[in-house]
């Protein structure tokens, strides 16, 4: 969005998403480590210029844990031709404010904040309606898209990104969400994401009162999927996966398993545990990148090597996700139940069974997170002495910042019972 004066709402000098871009060097007075991307699968820690206040609603943040989320993968893997050498990745950060503009006022320096991954001004017209992942203030018009994201690709603004040691926060005056001083970050630093993400989910599945409901991917969001079902009283979650180690963590938290690996047909093995009929509810956590896929999965790497704009207009107009678990989460819904979508899709020409959609009576919800949406549900069980949503013990992986190259690696390959990393700076 541009501004009438010609500026952009995410700072001076941001005409278009071509130049959402850290300002030259010579503007720096001091360096900092960060995660930059260099490539396919290729992920650095370089030195980079500090950030700096260019609004009066900035803020800077001095990170101390940011999380690698599946989505992280997405840049890594599969939309590399939106990716440009040098762009910061990471978008769940949180931290220590250190600095802010002239018009923030709720935040100051030295509080503990946490960073939501998308960036909302907090008073346009879908901002009033709570849409803030439709913030109009920093959609990406250019891109079509929506709210500006931290660390995401082009698509929505290249943002310099939270994995690293320091974050410019744009629009501050509206996003950091405070926090208490004591717990450890594994306390709090998923509000930026998971969290969030997670409630959305269940609130859009609309699963009845003692209901059943159906997680299928159990990565971070559908650990928490099912974790948050269960808290708003889900009489059944199954959760399905064919990775051991999510499996067992699932199982561990009540949760009853279903392992891909063991049955032809995953919606006969659901509708076996809901009477016949299926779930009331499924969530599909696991988006564009799902196993059993092998055409679409050729397709996005064969765009990855296509030049960027033929790969880019490929992405974005005829792109094909990956979409066993889809079509999978359509066959285990019940007759007149909810499918929510909360991992990410790309594709512009999925083909999707309409006719068995319609026969069904199936409602789909789906889309980005509303992260501010739902802090004043979340924040009260993480602010109190227990721990009703596991938060506390929820990362697989801590590791420092210097060690991310391995951290996308393992948590890609899903080696070393990589589940969740937070990285610290």
């Amino acid at each position: 969005m541009i501004l009438p004066n010609g500026t952009s709402p995410l700072g001076e000098g941001f005409v278009d998403v071509e130049e959402l871009q850290l300002e030259p060097t010579d503007r720096r007075t001091t360096l900092m480590k960060a995660v930059v991307w260099h490539g396919k699968r290729d992920v650095r820690v370089d030195t980079v210029p500090d950030p700096i206040i260019q609004e009066p609603t900035d803020a800077i943040v001095r990170i101390t844990s940011s999380g690698i989320c599946g989505s992280d993968l997405h840049p890594y893997e599969v939309l590399v031709m939106f990716m440009e050498e040098g762009d910061i990745l990471g978008h769940e950060p949180m931290g220590i404010v250190e600095e802010v503009g002239s018009e923030v006022a709720h935040i100051a320096a030295g509080d503990r904040v946490v960073i939501p991954f998308n960036i909302s001004c907090g008073h346009c017209f879908m901002c009033d309606r709570q849409l803030y992942a439709q913030c109009e203030t920093t959609q990406v018009r250019s891109e079509g898209k929506g709210a500006a994201l931290y660390g995401y690709t082009k698509l929505y603004g290249r943002v310099p990104g939270a994995q690293a040691e320091y974050l410019r926060v744009p629009q501050a005056q509206f996003g950091p969400i405070k926090v208490p001083e004591g717990p450890p970050d594994d306390r709090f630093v998923y509000l930026s994401d998971v969290l969030p993400t997670a409630w959305q989910a269940v609130v859009f599945a609309d699963i009845p009162d003692g209901g059943s409901v159906a997680v299928f991917g159990l990565g971070p969001i559908g650990q928490m999927c099912a974790r948050i079902a269960m808290h708003r009283g889900a009489g059944r979650v199954i959760g399905v996966d064919l990775v051991p180690e999510r499996l067992e963590m699932a199982r561990l938290s009540g949760v009853d398993v279903l392992d891909l690996n063991e049955y032809d047909d995953i919606g006969d093995a659901v509708r076996g545990l809901t009477n016949g009929r299926g779930a009331d509810s499924v969530i599909d956590a696991v988006g564009m990148e799902a196993h059993g896929s092998p055409i679409p999965q050729a397709m996005q790497k064969g765009a990855s090597l296509l030049p960027d704009p033929l790969a880019q207009k490929m992405i974005e107009r005829a792109g094909v996700d990956r979409l066993a678990a889809l079509w999978a989460s359509i066959d285990a819904v019940r007759r007149g139940g909810t499918l929510s979508l909360s991992g990410v899709y790309g594709g512009m020409a999925d083909p999707l069974p309409m006719l068995d959609l319609f026969d069904k009576g199936v409602q789909i919800r789906m889309g980005q997170a509303h992260v501010r949406r739902w802090v004043d549900d979340i924040l009260p069980l993480l602010a109190g002495d227990g721990d009703p949503l596991g938060v506390d013990d929820f990362a697989t992986h801590h590791m420092p910042l210097e060690e991310a190259p391995l951290s996308y690696e393992i948590f890609q390959k899903k080696q070393e019972g990589a589940i969740k990393i937070l990285l610290q700076p």
